[in-house]
């Protein structure tokens, strides 16, 4: 997998975010970012990283995006390493 392709599943996993006001407010709220800050950053690898992260922080919330997303469970974790902070993850 290339950063490009990591980017791409992580813009994906926002969607997924951002279209569950639940998760879109459990995810600000982790983060401390409003909305209209996220909305300008969301392209941002560090950004993108985050997002990946809260995904992953949870199985459930993990599994859901992956089901939706038609992906392996496995692929955020990849993409995670591939993004800035992802080498300094250690996901088990």
């Amino acid at each position: 997998m290339k950063p490009e392709q990591a980017e791409i599943i992580a813009i994906q996993a926002l969607g997924h975010i951002a279209g569950d006001d639940e998760l879109l407010y459990a995810f600000l709220d982790i983060t401390g970012l409003p909305p209209e800050e996220l909305r300008i950053r969301a392209a941002e690898p560090e950004i993108l990283g985050g997002v990946l992260d809260f995904l992953l922080m949870d199985e459930k919330r993990l599994l859901s995006f992956c089901e939706a997303a038609d992906l392996p469970p496995e692929l955020p974790g990849v993409a995670r390493k591939l993004l800035p902070g992802g080498e300094e993850v250690h996901w088990t």
